[in-house]
């Protein structure tokens, strides 16, 4: 790429210093720290630090330009925009020649169900014989190559160089996440979807979006705005979650501007479900389609993952695969890291450690274990420091409501008090049961629904299987696949898989010894 390139790209207001157009560009930056020499640095004002605060720097690493939204001194070139998001994306998108454009992309976003609703396509689209990636919040992967997730939607130009390299390795299919702090910060903006599909839209993310229909507004984009640019946005298709009230309104703020396919449990939509089984072994249907009778069983649990299967059966039908690539990608998705994924024990208890971290997720997580209860329900929750508070006490009471024991902990507390953060669920959490059970008090069993306060995360998960009896079920909510836990600003290890495994071990354990 030479500078003449990038100034197309992204159509600068002004051009200020010396610009000469050939100048060769070797490399594109958003932190002024990786900059080497030829490459052009994009000053992008973020919610801790301002790019345009490092231009300096940016320029002694040997910047041949530098883009900015703010006046700034010309050391170098300096490509005036309105918006540096919005150029980083469109400039990467050029840099990288337009990855999407030899891609089929399906973009996923929603609430809830993302990341599950991946894997079923990948599965799907495997099944088909097709060459599948996925980008979202457990990690990027495609063929061996996988790389743990920093982000559910990558920075613009890490998402352009990953879907380069995905083209590179032959990848024919990308499912993407879309979040909505993907959407509002422009990280998607140069990508051309095929299919975009919406799952539901519940309370989350409000300390970043203020309100809820600030929030659905972002979501939105990805249909209104996103969806018809570029060569593919005449044909690209809309799947849509239509027994969301939110998804029945966008189904008609979209009618008749793209194909559009609709889906959920009701039989007026194009993708509907007639139940034959929903048990702890998971489930059986026939999914009515357009292209005709589905005949589906899957090891998923819950009506959240028959929602699921429906938003991935939509998106398969819109890329018009066959059915029973469908069907066998469905069978074939047998688990999702941290999506109620179970920890066998031999002892008889049902644990089960899930990413539900918002109260709608949480609600349908604990509605799936509690049709299919065999004993009582524990549930170890905390909530997420520097994240929206409004949700603290409405998960509380979920949690406390649809357990028999809520075991209250820390989740990644991060720069906030944990017991602060605990303080907050608890106004939930006491609504719903009051009762104070202690350590002492509860190992002597609880014959009355009610709650403990354990702040360390081990700790309470360790209790939680302690005093679970067998056919009891245990379900650890919150951090799902996550491997570290944020304490302060320090990131550590942390696996609620691993530690529920450990704490099985060492109780089992110590019952062996004590029959001996």
């Amino acid at each position: 790429m030479i500078l003449a390139n990038l100034i197309d790209a992204i159509q600068p207001t002004a051009i200020l210093g010396s610009a000469a157009p050939e100048t060769s560009v070797a490399s594109l930056h958003y932190r002024s720290g990786d900059v080497a020499p030829g490459g052009v640095f994009f000053a992008i004002p973020g919610l801790a630090a301002d790019g345009h605060d490092y231009i300096d720097d940016a320029c002694q690493r040997g910047a041949v330009a530098v883009v900015v939204q703010k006046p700034v001194s010309p050391g170098v070139a300096v490509l005036q925009v309105a918006d540096t998001r919005i150029a980083l994306a469109r400039a990467a998108a050029a840099y990288y020649d337009q990855p999407s454009r030899n891609l089929t992309v399906v973009g996923l976003t929603g609430t809830n169900g993302k990341t599950t609703v991946s894997y079923l396509i990948e599965a799907m689209l495997r099944q088909a014989g097709l060459s599948a990636g996925v980008i979202g919040t457990v990690n990027y992967r495609h063929g061996r190559h996988e790389v743990p997730a920093s982000r559910t939607t990558p920075e613009s130009l890490d998402l352009q160089r990953i879907l380069a390299e995905m083209r590179h390795h032959g990848v024919t299919h990308v499912v993407m996440e879309v979040a909505s702090h993907g959407l509002d910060l422009h990280r998607v903006e140069a990508c051309w979807f095929d299919v975009a599909a919406f799952t539901n839209l519940t309370q989350d993310h409000l300390d970043f979006h203020g309100d809820m229909e600030r929030y659905w507004a972002s979501k939105k984009s990805l249909f209104t705005r996103i969806l018809p640019l570029g060569p593919k946005g005449h044909h690209a298709r809309a799947v849509i979650n239509r027994d969301d009230p939110r998804g029945a309104r966008l189904v008609e703020e979209i009618a008749g501007n793209r194909p559009t396919l609709t889906f959920g449990l009701a039989p007026d939509n194009d993708i509907w479900p007639d139940v034959k089984r929903s048990d702890l072994t998971g489930l059986e249907a026939v999914l009515h389609t357009p292209k005709g009778p589905l005949a589906m069983t899957s090891s998923l649990v819950g009506r959240h993952n028959l929602e699921n299967i429906l938003a991935a059966a939509g998106c398969g039908i819109a890329l018009d695969l066959p059915l029973d690539a469908i069907q066998f990608g469905i069978a074939a998705t047998t688990a999702v890291p941290g999506r109620l994924e179970s920890v066998p024990d031999p002892a008889g208890r049902f644990i089960y450690v899930d990413y539900a971290h918002t109260p709608d997720a949480l609600e349908n997580v604990l509605q799936a274990l509690d049709a299919l209860r065999q004993g009582r329900i524990i549930c170890v929750f905390g909530c997420g420091g520097d994240r929206d508070r409004r949700k603290r006490p409405l998960m509380g009471e979920i949690a406390a409501r649809m357990s028999d024991l809520a075991v209250v902990t820390s989740d990644n507390p991060r720069t906030e008090d944990p017991l602060s953060i605990i303080e907050d669920a608890l106004e939930g959490v006491r609504r719903a049961a009051p009762r104070s059970y202690t350590v002492d008090t509860v190992q002597n069993g609880f014959g009355e629904r009610g709650h403990i306060v354990l702040p360390d995360r081990r700790e309470a998960i360790g209790l939680a299987i302690g005093v679970a009896e067998p056919g009891d079920t245990v379900l650890i909510a919150g951090k799902g696949h996550e491997t570290y836990q944020i304490i302060g600003r320090t990131t550590v290890p942390f696996d609620d898989r691993e530690e529920a495994r450990q704490a099985l071990a060492s109780l089992n354990g110590h019952a062996a010894q004590e029959s001996a």
